[in-house]
């Protein structure tokens, strides 16, 4: 498995971002162009110590990929992105 700070690599802190933490305990992530779903879930697993329901990805016109991460409803998104120092 490759390095997981090398597929995930930063948080998007974004309105929009902020939304989805509140009413959907999501995560928004900017990550590597050539990372599939299950090693972005591994990485914001093993990073976080959270546990990952599911992960939307898509391609931005500007060629980075975004990544939707859904945390398990015992871990709130808000906490992890204190954690990260996002809010």
């Amino acid at each position: 498995m490759r390095d997981p700070y090398s597929i995930v690599k930063y948080p998007k802190p974004t309105e929009k971002a902020v939304r989805l933490m509140e009413s959907e305990n999501k995560l928004v992530f900017t990550v590597a162009k050539d990372a599939t779903k299950k090693e972005i879930k591994d990485s914001i697993e093993k990073i976080f110590k959270v546990k990952v329901e599911a992960v939307n990805t898509t391609i931005m016109p500007t060629g980075k990929k975004k990544a939707y991460v859904k945390l398990s409803l015992d871990t709130p998104a808000i906490d992890v992105a204190t954690e990260m120092g996002m809010l």
